[in-house]
């Protein structure tokens, strides 16, 4: 052999770098973007499954035979609601729980279907359109009280 040459081989570069597996810094990104998404639709899947069973619990609750025991219900469940939104809310009477009931909805309750609610339950007689109305009226406002808006 001649020390003069040497047997060099001509260079080889490596393979370039694989995109997978990621580098810990995307994986972190992705976490920063994925993690508040997961929370987000956790959080409105919780909200609507409590929705619906506070709506199932309206609806066992009022499905009386009786107009005034359906009437009754409805004043009852109001008020738990009520109490939960605020304290003592419950104890009002006559036309102050009427307006309570109204909140930032306008009069339906004070001057509307919902006036049905003071007396209701302790008619002999009472009709079912009036009844179905205050119903109807009461359930969008339980749900609310219950969801903690105004």
């Amino acid at each position: 052999m001649d020390p003069t040459r040497l047997p060099l081989r001509d260079v080889h570069l490596p393979p370039s770098p694989s995109w997978w597996p990621l580098a810990p810094g995307w994986w972190l990104l992705a976490a920063a973007i994925a993690l508040p998404f997961i929370a987000w639709l956790g959080w409105r899947t919780w909200r609507m499954l409590r929705r619906r069973r506070w709506e199932r619990w309206f609806d066992a609750a009022t499905a009386k035979e009786s107009h005034p025991e359906r009437v009754a219900a409805i004043s009852e469940l109001l008020r738990r609601a009520a109490r939960r939104r605020q304290a003592g809310a419950e104890l009002l009477e006559g036309e102050a729980w009427l307006h309570f009931l109204d909140g930032a909805r306008g009069h339906a309750f004070s001057d509307g279907a919902g006036r049905l609610l003071l007396d209701g339950a302790f008619r002999a007689q009472l009709e079912p359109g009036a009844v179905a109305a205050a119903n109807a009226l009461a359930r969008t406002r339980f749900l609310e009280l219950m969801e903690g808006r105004r």
